[in-house]
């Protein structure tokens, strides 16, 4: 490719990506421009001037390589081997119990602090 198409092709994909920002700004102060519609139908102007806005950023040079990023992303995401609902369960008991010891022992260490800085201060209950 020549410099002069490069810059062509650059200038053109900023021109996407401005219009897509622009598509997103318009669609969120559509929202409050229409303040007297319910709010679901404000909502609904929003997710689709949002749909319609990624669809114009992934027309541009840099919107298909993030789109490509995220494709890859879902086929690593789908290889990944998760764990089992038993295992889950099980690692969620242990986290609960070890979260519950280290909340009786931070406990009895206040108390014991406690304890120890009115006996050092002569606040105590004497």
């Amino acid at each position: 490719m020549s410099t002069s198409q490069n810059a062509t092709s650059s200038a053109a994909g900023t021109m996407i990506v401005l219009l897509s920002l622009l598509m997103l700004v318009g669609s969120i102060l559509g929202y409050y421009y229409f303040d007297s519609q319910p709010a679901v139908i404000r909502a609904v102007g929003v997710l689709v001037g949002v749909a319609a806005s990624l669809f114009v950023f992934t027309r541009s040079p840099k919107g298909a390589v993030v789109w490509e990023y995220v494709r890859g992303s879902r086929t690593e995401i789908r290889k990944m081997v998760w764990p089992t609902r038993q295992e889950t369960l099980q690692t969620t008991l242990i986290i609960g119990v070890f979260v519950l010891v280290f909340a009786i022992f931070l406990w009895l260490l206040d108390m014991a602090l406690v304890e120890i800085v009115q006996f050092l201060t002569g606040r105590g209950d004497a």
